[in-house]
Parts: structure tokens; C-alpha cells; sequence
């Protein structure tokens, strides 16, 4: 089976030279189980592809060129080689995330330096174009809540703690108090000094994309428009905590993993269509004070959550129960990288970027428990950042 590695160059004290090429067994392989082969650069960049996307029916893939903050889509020529489709398209500051709409007709990258979230229409050739910047509602500056329809932090804190369960309930800031005792965050900040850091996007039905801010602890949800996104809602999560990446479940529910706080909360609309917070736990007992979370990944059924948190350098498990609605903490496993900055699921196997390590590793999945097993093959890749699975 063959992959896509994006990472980072010298340029970002990294040592990837561009867009490399992993293979896991045979190159037609299904299963990701093999013994692992990195096979040099489908294509050389000056600067650092740290996240890629595919489109969905063309051969291009898209790069966020994180240094440069811009955006490059890439043609494919060949089983293993692409040349660049157009020139580079600017994004914002840090742009660390691109996500392909499903119908291929635009993608969302997100800027961790500056919060700039822009929207790219694709030609028929599924090149670029000009962003459309997506501006927050006006009431944007207002951090301690949300806009049209947010949470309530006292509810969040009460869904919280019911969903960790006594182990974990005293970890939960005391929000639902009468005068409660301000919680240290884990990342020192207030409404006045927070600085917006879009993350990531994820495509939702019905035309809405959501998006993540580390900087603002916010979950927004926009809808798709000819003119661009327009806001519909932001979701405020508590003060610290970061919300980075999100997986889409088939339940209806939107999971989110914080990087500073390294916890997982679930997003539903209600009745009326308004997103709330109506669960979430922490990754574990074992994560350690420093850790961050990166990516968060779903088994292909669904059943279980994996988040990667760097610093103890382990792969956190959690189960999804009932409608969704609820989530249990199950396991913390070693990586078996240092530093793993992303991984994926491929149906009986767990591919681990280690950035820092300067490789990827396989681990198995027992799809029973649904934790990780030891460290099957490894093998050495510069900085990797992204997997991307390749078609």
C-alpha cells in the first residue's frame, strides 16, 4: 500500500526535501501491515508541506507550505512522482491545514499564525484560486462566550465530569460552582491577550465546514456560499484547552481533541440546530503535565477513538458509547515515536509519524479492544507530519 508523507524541511529545522512516498508491504497491497519502505520524494519543494490533502476524483494533491504560508496543488505523473499544478497561492501566516470539499469544487485552509481561515475555489483542472477570507461573526472579540448559540460553561463542565466518570471528575475545572476558584489553564491567557490559531476544517453535511482555533478555544461552524463562508455559529470551549483537530462520526457527533488540555470533547446540533457540547473526558491518567495532543483518528467502524499525544509520546484510546453521545477513556498505549505529530487508521493497522524521530512506525490494532499492540515494522523518514493514503 502506498502513502504520502508530508513534513518539514530545513527551512522549518526539519529534514524532508519535499513530498515523500511511503510503502507499507506491496505498492497494491489493501492492508497497511507490511514491512514498511520509504521510497524517496514524489516531488521536491522548496519549503515545508506539513499537512496534504486529496482531491477527490482528480490526481492532485494539495499542500499546506507552512513556512511560506502558502497553498501548492501537485499533479500526479506517475505511480510515484507529481509536478507542480499552477503556482503557489498565499494563505495566511503559518498555514498548517488544507481540507478538499467532497465535491471537489473548493478547500479551506486554516492559518495557525495569524487565525486566517480562507476558502479556495478549484478549476475544472483543480487548480487553486485567489482565497476568500472567512470573517467571525461581529461579536467575535467577546471570548467568554459564543455566538449564535454557544455553550454554557457550566453545562460543559457538568457534561464533562458526568463523561469522565469518578477517576477523572476532579480534573474538570469547577465551572458549575457558585464562586468557583479560578482553574491555572494549562496555557496562561485571558480574553484580552488570546490570539487567534485556526487549525484545521472538516467538510459537515448539509454545507457547513467547521473549523478549530488553539488560540481562542473555539469550535466554528460555517456555511459553505459562492461568496465564501459565511458564520453561523461559534462553540467556546473552556479557557485553555485548545481545541485542535476533529473527526466527523457517522452519529451525527463532531469530536474534538484540545492540544493543551488533552481531552476529547463531542459537538451535536440540538433540535433547533445549535451545536453543543454534550460530552467529553479526559485522555488518561497517564498523560503527563507538558503534553500536547495532535491528531485525532477513528477506527474504521467507529467504535473507537485514537489521539496522539506528544511529550509522553503515546497514542490515547477511547470508546465511543451509546448513540455517540458518550465517550470512555480505555487505554494509553506507546507510539512507539517520539513526537507523534499525526497518524492513521488502515483498517487493522496504526501508521505513526514520528516527527521528531525521524520515522513511521506500524502498529497493530486489535479490532476487538481496539488498542494498539506493539511496534510491528518502523522505518526512517524525515520529519514526517502527514500520511496521507495514496489512491
Amino acid at each position: 500500500m502506498r502513502f504520502w508523507l508530508g513534513g518539514y524541511t530545513a527551512r522549518s529545522q526539519g529534514t524532508a526535501t519535499g513530498i515523500g512516498t511511503l510503502v507499507a508491504g506491496d505498492a497494491d497491497d489493501p492492508l497497511a501491515g507490511g514491512q514498511l519502505r520509504f521510497a524517496g520524494d514524489a516531488v521536491s519543494t522548496d519549503g515545508s508541506p506539513s499537512w496534504l490533502g486529496a482531491h477527490p476524483t482528480l490526481d492532485v494533491i494539495y499542500a499546506a507550505m507552512e513556512d511560506a504560508g502558502t497553498v501548492r496543488a501537485f499533479r500526479r505523473t506517475g505511480e510515484t512522482s507529481f509536478v507542480p499544478l499552477g503556482g503557489p497561492v498565499v494563505a495566511g501566516e503559518a498555514v498548517c491545514h488544507v481540507a478538499v470539499a467532497p465535491d471537489g469544487g473548493s478547500l479551506v485552509a486554516s492559518c495557525w499564525g495569524d487565525g486566517r481561515v480562507v476558502r479556495m475555489t478549484l478549476d475544472a483542472a483543480g487548480r487553486p484560486s485567489t482565497p476568500v477570507l472567512a470573517e467571525p461573526a461581529a461579536d467575535d472579540a467577546d471570548s467568554s462566550g459564543s455566538s449564535g448559540g454557544g455553550i454554557d460553561l457550566a453545562q460543559a463542565a457538568r457534561a464533562l465530569r458526568a463523561a469522565a466518570g469518578e477517576q477523572y471528575a476532579h480534573l474538570v475545572p469547577d465551572y458549575d460552582t457558585a464562586e468557583p476558584e479560578p482553574p491555572a489553564p494549562p496555557v496562561a491567557q485571558d480574553a484580552a491577550s488570546a490570539v487567534s490559531r485556526a487549525h484545521q476544517a472538516v467538510f459537515l453535511p448539509t454545507g457547513l465546514v467547521a473549523t478549530t482555533d488553539v488560540g481562542l478555544d473555539r469550535v466554528r461552524v460555517w456555511r459553505t456560499s459562492p461568496d465564501g463562508l459565511r458564520p453561523v455559529q461559534d462553540v467556546t470551549l473552556p479557557p485553555g484547552t485548545g481545541p485542535r483537530h476533529m473527526v466527523w462520526h457517522p452519529s451525527g457527533h463532531l469530536y474534538v481533541v484540545t492540544e493543551h488540555s488533552c481531552e476529547v470533547y463531542a459537538l451535536a446540533p440540538d433540535v433547533t440546530g445549535s451545536w453543543r457540547v454534550v460530552a467529553g473526558t479526559p485522555l488518561g491518567a497517564g498523560t503527563l503535565p507538558g503534553d500536547t495532543a495532535a491528531e485525532l483518528a477513528a477506527s474504521r467502524d467507529g467504535e473507537f477513538l485514537y489521539a496522539g499525544v506528544r511529550g509522553s509520546n503515546t497514542i490515547a484510546i477511547l470508546r465511543v458509547r451509546g448513540a455517540g453521545d458518550s465517550l470512555a477513556t480505555v487505554a494509553l498505549a506507546d507510539s512507539g515515536v517520539d513526537w507523534p505529530r499525526h497518524h492513521l487508521v488502515v483498517r487493522d493497522t496504526l501508521l505513526v509519524a514520528g516527527q521528531r524521530s525521524d520515522e513511521v512506525a506500524s502498529l497493530t490494532l486489535d479490532l476487538r479492544t481496539g488498542v494498539p499492540g506493539r511496534v510491528r515494522h518502523r522505518v526512517e523518514a524525515p520529519s514526517p507530519t502527514c500520511v496521507l493514503t495514496a489512491r
